[in-house]
């Protein structure tokens, strides 16, 4: 891995790493993979403070370019969307919390049978 652009953010209390990784007959590397090279570069970084953005694998290139940010603390991390977040296992991917169920629905189901057709106000008999 080869960092070409390294700003520090202390206003977001993070490290902003562009990186290029070369895979010479190899696939794409995982996300995991990135991280684990991000934190080998950068000193002091913990492997659950850090996300990655913006992969790019060229076509027809064994070259990865991506940007990694390094953050100080959790509390920080609360600027990252939070598909990010859930992408990268800091906060736990509930399916059960984003679906509510037909009987918490607040939407009242009505049971529309042949019998109600007769019932419609306003058309013609």
């Amino acid at each position: 891995m080869q960092v070409f652009d390294r700003k520090e953010n202390p206003l977001l209390d993070r490290v902003e790493l562009k990186f290029k990784i070369g895979h010479d007959g190899k696939t794409t590397p995982s996300r995991d993979s990135m991280i684990t090279s991000v934190a080998q570069s950068e000193p002091g970084a913990k492997r659950e403070l850090i996300i990655i953005k913006n992969i790019n694998t060229r076509f027809g290139m064994p070259l990865t370019t991506g940007t990694a940010y390094i953050y100080g603390s959790p509390e920080s991390m609360t600027v990252e969307p939070i598909h990010a977040l859930k992408r990268h296992g800091v906060i736990a991917d509930d399916k059960d919390d984003e679906k509510p169920s037909s009987k918490d629905s607040p939407v009242a189901t009505k049971d529309t049978s042949a019998d109600d057709a007769d019932d419609v106000e306003g058309g013609e008999e």
